[in-house]
């Protein structure tokens, strides 16, 4: 009878010990699992913002003066294609919650890149701030791979609008220059206010946004780097189609100072000349490129086709600004020398910022 009771003191002991051990195996699983799961959630939530992963979350992030932005903001905005192209679209939208007006462009996911550096791409990109230079307000990702830049909207539109918009404002010698020396010094920025140069890619007059004042104001500089390369070259196809990509320039990826300065050369050659980078129905007689119009024009002396003949005329009215036919034939030969075929005989924008304000004095 002793050794029966014995025998079932040591198995309720037995049974009373394992009980324990499993109410403290239960506990430390409880309080493991909420912990696994919320690093699953942070390794996600990371993923996203580094552009990896979609599906996953929407993101927005401002930069100065987007600050009010949000997304309803961006997403419940009426919109207005004003322009298209392979990799995006160009909307003028309303924020009703602050009445602004901005421009939003969306990115196309399957014409963005996947590189790991986008995020640092854009907040690169973000904090670019100068006079001439369209400023980026925000960034929106959104959970299906979508992409939104925010800009500032301006009210004149793009330059090549205002050349070819039968405005004689365009043709005014003042608005010629103070366009130029702007695009110049906006270029300038880019290519020499960072540790490395910042390269457009796509400078062309339908980039250079105007303001009431036509002051210029660049846009889309570094949004190849955005792409990826199919997209990119598919931007730099249009971009020889239109006329302003450099005869030596193959893949977007070899962009580089010396083709945006060939860029910059053609837009100068347009403000002065009024014509189209290219001849889509060229004569005979006629060149299909405009700097090679241009330099077959000297050849033959037809100097008047150098420039718009409203030009001196415009200046000699206002006698703010007065330019002559000797300062026109400059501002002709630095576009020129801009848009040399040679790469090494480009001016850099340092020299011909230097020389454009030369002009002005």
């Amino acid at each position: 009878m002793r050794h029966t009771h014995m025998l079932k003191l040591v198995l309720g002991l037995a049974l009373a010990t394992l009980l324990i051990i499993l109410i403290l195996i239960f506990f430390f699983y409880r309080k493991r699992l909420p912990k696994e799961h919320d690093h699953n959630d942070l390794e996600s939530n990371q993923q996203s913002k580094n552009g990896g992963g979609e599906g996953e979350t929407e993101d927005l992030v401002t930069f100065r003066g987007g600050e009010d932005l949000t997304i309803c903001d961006i997403l419940d905005a009426p919109g207005e294609v004003i322009g298209k192209s392979n990799y995006g679209t160009l909307y003028k939208a309303l924020l009703q919650r602050s009445g602004s007006v901005r421009l939003l462009r969306f990115l196309r996911p399957v014409c963005t890149t996947r590189d790991k550096e986008f995020g640092d791409l854009i907040e690169l990109l973000g904090c670019i701030r100068h006079p001439n230079l369209v400023p980026l307000l925000g960034f929106y990702a959104g959970p299906r791979g979508e992409k939104l830049i925010v800009h500032p909207f301006y009210k004149r539109g793009n330059l090549a609008q205002c050349i070819r918009g039968g405005s004689g404002e365009a043709h005014k010698w003042s608005i010629i220059y103070r366009i130029s020396i702007g695009i110049a010094g906006g270029l300038d920025y880019l290519h020499t206010g960072f540790h490395r140069p910042i390269i457009h890619g796509n400078l062309k007059s339908k980039n250079i946004l105007l303001d009431r004042n036509y002051q210029p104001y660049v846009s889309d500089f570094g949004l190849h780097l955005l792409l990826n390369p199919t997209a990119g070259q598919e931007m730099l196809e249009a971009s020889a189609s239109q006329g302003y990509k450099a005869p030596e320039l193959i893949k977007m990826k070899d962009a580089s100072e010396e083709t945006d300065i060939y860029s910059f050369g053609v837009i100068m050659l347009e403000l002065i000349s009024g014509k189209e980078p290219i001849n889509e129905n060229p004569t005979p007689d006629e060149d299909f490129h405009l700097p090679t119009f241009m330099r077959n024009a000297v050849l033959d002396h037809r100097i008047t086709d150098l420039y718009h003949p409203d030009m001196l005329l415009c200046s000699n009215s206002n006698h703010e600004n007065p330019v002559s036919e000797e300062g026109i034939l400059k501002f002709f030969q630095l576009a020129m020398a801009c848009c040399s075929p040679s790469p090494s005989l480009r001016p850099n924008i340092k020299q011909v910022l230097r020389k454009l304000e030369d002009l002005g004095k």
